[in-house]
């Protein structure tokens, strides 16, 4: 496994596997590896010849009062992890190697970010769809692997990758949870005690929200209500907030049909953790 700091070295080198037919997975991160992004590279691993991981916790994507600073980071670990599961190249670059000075250019993300963590995070997709470019440019993947249980994210690259015409394959891998339901994150890590035994309550209202559409519960706007008060009877945690859009469009809809997202995101102390499923639904006669 090589590790390559600087831009040019692996550009280089990524040119020369496309040259000779190899062909490239991609798994963009921000380090601080845990069985989700194993996941991606495992599946990278199967379909691909090379295997390309990247670790930049990217600034452009955290807003104001966000937790960049506390953004957790274990470099030798992920090092360990990425050799272990057959990481050909680790492209780990610093800030100033990614934004060696201040933009002069930038992209504005107008559809699939006024809804979900897009509405209370402005400016955040276009920070992820920024760096994503740069990376896509730098390591010229033919598959990119993202996790589904950032959906919004994957719905997100979809459009860049379609809009900019790049030649590569978006890859969305199921979220893998903990054995209680919680899905993985690297922010899981600031939970509380208190807060990790709640946690697992919102993939159980998203479940419970689920289960009303097979019931045949079709307004969206009483799917959010009762799931939003089945989550508030199971955690302290402050619901930032429970959607349920058409996917991967991430409009509203009126009543629930064909392939639909509910979504949740609620704040605990010191970490933000976000959940959804993906389904199709259909209308009962």
């Amino acid at each position: 496994m090589q590790i390559f700091e600087d831009i040019l070295t692996i550009q280089t080198r990524t040119k020369e596997l496309k040259a000779s037919g190899k062909k490239i997975g991609f798994v963009p991160t921000m380090g601080y590896l845990h069985e989700g992004h194993i996941e991606l590279i495992k599946r990278a691993r199967d379909e691909n010849d090379v295997v390309i991981l990247s670790i930049f916790i990217n600034p452009l994507q955290f807003g104001d009062n966000e937790d960049l600073d506390n953004y957790p980071k274990d470099r030798e670990n992920d090092l360990i992890k990425a050799k272990e599961h057959g990481v050909d190249f680790v492209f780990y670059p610093t800030e100033k190697v990614m934004y060696p000075e201040p933009m002069s250019l930038s992209i504005s993300v107008t559809k699939r970010t006024n809804v979900l963590c897009g509405r209370s995070r402005p400016g955040h997709f276009e920070g992820v769809v920024t760096v994503l470019t740069k990376l896509f440019n730098i390591c010229q993947p033919d598959k990119a692997y993202f996790g589904q249980k950032d959906a919004q994210q994957v719905a997100v690259v979809d459009s860049l990758i379609r809009d900019f015409n790049f030649p590569i394959e978006l890859v969305s891998v199921p979220t893998v949870r903990e054995a209680d339901g919680l899905a993985k994150s690297s922010r899981n890590v600031n939970l509380s005690a208190e807060e990790r035994t709640e946690a697992p309550s919102i993939y159980e209202a998203l479940k419970f929200g689920h289960s009303l559409t097979e019931k045949g519960e079709q307004n969206p706007l009483d799917i959010i209500k009762q799931t939003r008060q089945f989550l508030e009877n199971k955690t302290r945690g402050k619901i930032d907030y429970i959607e349920l859009l058409s996917y991967p469009e991430l409009e509203t809809v009126d009543s629930v049909n064909g392939q639909v997202i509910l979504a949740a995101a609620v704040k605990y102390s010191k970490a933000r953790l976000i959940d959804n499923l993906v389904f199709e639904t259909s209308q009962h006669a």
